[in-house]
This record gives structure tokens, C-alpha cells and sequence, in this order.
């Protein structure tokens, strides 16, 4: 098979051909159709993230057919179309594990990070962590779904019942999760980066009732604020506009330092918190949601081998939604 493999954190991934994995007991082999590139790839890549596996296929946002199962596998068929998230094994025993908070489990494995993952034509995963995807949406439009969709939903859940909702980081999440937002009835502020006039035409197009830079105030208090965003100024900046008893949620793995800041912005039972990975649970919620909505993913599609142009758009800035290789 075909991968796009990173050999050493900070160097462009290579093309190579590689056996194709077998499915141990418990896992799926997956045909690869199409796989999302996140801005998670991207830290990992560039070394921002610690310790990954290498060699490493990045890619968490998969989408294929099931080719082959392992032993003991019994809640999936050949031939069925899964998705795998970003959560890729835990160890089920842990008082994380234990209590339904399995993304903070401290032996957790991540696909594309601790895991081969989906930049290649076969994928192996843990049966138990794949998701059926809803019918309605292509592979390409699915692959999303699978972690900017779910990060960025359990972002929403922590923002709690927020009715006026900031979003700093119009991208591939933040776009998702307007439009949960505007049908649960909620108001999307969103915040792009300075002088990005399409970034913010785009926002108001799903939804947003205003669209400005990172730096100028909504036209209201904001119930919450969730940054996408790995700019960590953009927390003292949101606390600013967040009227008293609200949330501001962190919703990347990796940010930038955040300056110190006055406690006055904090004060008045204002809150910080940060999302961890996703639960199964998440999973579950979320794509039964989607179609709902309806959520529509706006989508760049790029050959395995232009990985490392998709990941270079995305550092730039120059991605509207999501990129998406396709594969299959």
C-alpha cells in the first residue's frame, strides 16, 4: 500500500509503499477512502506535540470500508463503512475509564499520533473505538466529522447553555460548530484573524450573526467563548468580552503560552477550561446529531501525495473548512 509517512518531527513526509497491516484480535482493517487533515497533524508534524510513534502515517479523521477483522470482532461486517476518531485504545480499567471520562485515561492511545493513522491506503484499529457514519454524506464530507466535529462538540457541551457563543478560529471545527449552534437557536459571534474578510463572509454564511477580527469586541456580551484558535493571548482577549458567570473553552490539544492576566478578568465567577480528546459517548451523540442539523462540511480535496500541500495551506491560513485526502 501507499502512506505518507513522517520519519522525523519538523521534515515533509515521504511517499513510500508499505505491506498492508492485519487486523489483530479486537481490531478492523479499514480500506482507507478518505481522510481529513487537522490541525492536530499539523503540531504533530512540526514536533509542537511530544513523543510521537516514528515512523508515523498521521491521521485521525478516517473514513473507509471494513476489508478485514480480527479475532473477536463481532459488532462490525465486512464490507460496512466506520470512521476512526482520534481516540484510538484505552485501557478500560482506570478510574477515568471507570467513570465515562475514558479521553483522560492515562494509557490512552491516539490514531495518527501513538497510532499509524489514515494518510495511507489501509488503516488498523481497535474494533471497539470505530463509529458507523450516517448515510447522507460522502466519504469526503464525513471525514471531518471525525474529529473537528467531535472535538468541537464536546467544546459546545462544555460552553454549557450558552446562548450568545464566541468562536475564535474560524476553521475546520469552528465552522461545524456554527451550525449546531444556530439549530439549537444559540447566537455564533465569530472571531478570525485580523483582516480576513473571507473567513468572516464564510462564518456569516452558516450562521454567525457577526463576524469580526480577534482583537474588536462582539456587540453584546458573550454567554461563552470557545477558542479554536492556538493563540494563547486569545484568552485574557476572550474573558474580555465574556459577561460574568461565563466560560471560556480551550479546545485544542496544543496552544501557545497564555500571557498573565489581571484576576479581574477572571473574577466574577468567570471560567477557563480546556477539552481533552473525545469519548465513544461523543462519538455517539455527535453522529446522530449531524444529519439533523443538517451539518454540511465544506470541503478541499487533495491526492495522498499532496499531504504535505494540505498541511502547508493549513499552517498558511489559505483552507476555507476542511482539506480532505482522498485515497480510495
Amino acid at each position: 500500500m501507499r502512506a505518507m509517512v513522517l520519519t522525523e518531527a519538523g521534515q515533509a513526509l515521504r511517499l513510500v509503499e508499505l505491506q498492508v497491516p492485519r487486523p489483530a484480535a479486537g481490531q478492523a482493517l479499514v480500506k482507507v477512502n478518505a481522510c481529513a487533515v487537522c490541525r492536530t497533524d499539523l503540531h504533530i508534524v512540526e514536533g509542537e506535540l511530544p513523543k510521537p510513534k516514528l515512523p508515523l502515517m498521521p491521521g485521525h479523521e478516517i473514513v473507509g470500508r471494513i476489508a478485514a477483522l480480527g479475532e473477536g470482532v463481532t459488532n462490525f461486517k465486512i464490507g460496512e463503512r466506520v470512521g476512526i476518531p482520534w481516540l484510538g485504545w484505552t485501557c478500560g480499567e482506570c478510574h477515568f475509564c471507570r467513570s465515562q471520562r475514558e479521553n483522560l485515561c492515562d494509557e490512552a492511545r491516539f490514531t495518527g499520533y501513538t497510532l499509524d493513522g489514515g494518510y495511507a491506503e489501509y488503516a488498523v484499529a481497535d474494533a471497539r473505538f470505530c463509529f458507523r457514519i450516517p448515510d447522507g454524506y460522502s466519504d469526503a464530507e464525513a471525514a471531518p466529522l471525525l474529529c473537528a466535529g467531535l472535538i468541537g462538540y464536546r467544546s459546545l457541551v462544555k460552553a454549557g447553555d450558552a446562548r450568545r457563543l464566541g468562536i475564535y478560529g474560524f476553521g475546520a471545527a469552528a465552522h461545524i460548530v456554527a451550525q449546531v449552534a444556530r439549530h439549537q437557536g444559540r447566537k455564533a459571534f465569530a472571531f478570525t484573524r485580523p483582516g480576513d474578510a473571507a473567513a468572516q463572509a464564510f462564518a456569516k454564511s452558516l450562521g454567525a450573526v457577526w463576524a469580526g477580527d480577534s482583537t474588536s469586541p462582539p456587540p453584546e456580551p458573550l454567554d461563552a467563548a470557545i477558542i479554536f484558535a492556538p493563540v494563547g493571548q486569545l484568552v485574557p482577549q476572550a474573558l474580555r468580552v465574556v459577561a460574568k458567570g461565563g466560560t471560556v473553552v480551550c479546545g485544542g490539544i496544543h496552544m501557545s503560552d497564555i500571557p498573565s492576566f489581571p484576576y479581574e478578568l477572571l473574577w466574577q465567577e468567570r471560567t477557563v477550561c480546556s477539552v481533552a480528546n473525545l469519548t465513544r459517548r461523543d462519538g455517539e451523540e455527535f453522529l446522530a446529531l449531524a444529519p439533523s442539523v443538517p451539518v454540511r462540511t465544506e470541503i478541499q480535496t487533495f491526492p495522498l501525495a499532496e499531504a504535505n500541500d494540505a498541511l502547508s495551506r493549513l499552517r498558511n491560513g489559505k483552507l476555507q473548512g476542511a482539506a480532505v485526502l482522498m485515497i480510495g
